[in-house]
């Protein structure tokens, strides 16, 4: 039977490492489950590995997609099994590496099969939270979606999004489609969780934002500022230094709450990792 090896963790506990090791053992390829490393143009603030940390193992799902791109938990499910079939032709083993949770967990479990969102419903609902901001989305899933406003993370404006965008296709609510049963892998799957003391992962991860700076993080964000609406750069780096350039904050304050935020990120991977993983 062929083998899945599913490396995460917590951001900055180093997975790709591990993951890279793994797969120059089993002369492999690594399939990418990280939700913001398969954009192109924001390298520094996703932690893309270089080609010096790759060793030449080939890595899929990484900066492939432009900022503007739409992309699901359900879409890596589908892309990675197919990549994994391709790998598997010419391996026994393939490695997954990452800390998306909704990535990982599609991958391992499946995930309810949902209708397709037709760019007509998805582009003008784009459109419109643009120009009626993050309250409007939200009262606007609340009213198609009671029961899954109820639940989900309000602040996770992407599931928010997804959320209503899935109502208005299915013409039906999300909730109702929500099965919550687990799909039968016709491959082994093998789980590696890098578990480190509380301490150190978060020595690990200052340090790694002061290395991003050092990397030219502020640069980068420069680069994209003026696209800072899109879902692909609402991430932890990018947003501190968008309040920066607004003057919300100063720069050390900025670099200092992309360490704080980045550690309550990781609490929340270590949370599901040992509650579902």
């Amino acid at each position: 039977m062929k083998k899945l090896i599913v490396v995460t963790g917590p951001t900055a506990s180093g997975k790709t490492d591990l993951a890279v090791k793994l797969a120059l053992e089993y002369n492999t390829e690594i399939i990418s489950a990280d939700s913001r490393q398969i954009y192109k143009g924001i390298p520094v603030v996703t932690a893309v590995p270089d080609e010096s940390q790759r060793m030449g193992v080939t890595h899929h799902l990484m900066e492939t997609l432009p900022l503007d791109a739409y992309y699901s938990a359900a879409m890596f499910e589908e892309d990675a099994l197919r990549i994994a079939t391709e790998i598997w032709k010419k391996r026994d083993v393939a490695i997954v590496c990452g800390g998306s949770m909704m990535y990982v967990d599609s991958l391992i479990h499946g995930i309810d099969e949902l209708p397709t969102v037709p760019e007509s419903i998805r582009l003008p609902l784009m459109e419109e939270w643009k120009s009626k901001g993050d309250d409007w989305l939200r009262d606007r899933l609340k009213a198609l979606d009671p029961e899954y406003y109820a639940i989900v993370d309000r602040a996770n404006m992407k599931r928010v999004f997804h959320a209503v965008e899935i109502c208005l296709a299915a013409g039906t609510s999300y909730s109702s489609l929500r099965t919550g049963r687990r799909k039968t892998r016709d491959f082994e799957i093998e789980k590696i969780v890098i578990d480190l003391p509380r301490e150190e992962l978060f020595d690990r991860i200052n340090r790694r934002v002061l290395a991003m700076v050092a990397q030219g993080l502020e640069e980068e964000a420069r680069s994209v500022y003026h696209m800072r609406h899109l879902n692909s750069l609402n991430t932890v780096g990018l947003k501190e230094m968008f309040a920066y350039f607004d003057g919300e904050m100063d720069f050390d304050t900025a670099v200092a709450r992309i360490q704080k935020n980045t550690r309550v990120y990781a609490k929340k991977q270590l949370t599901w990792i040992k509650t579902k993983f």
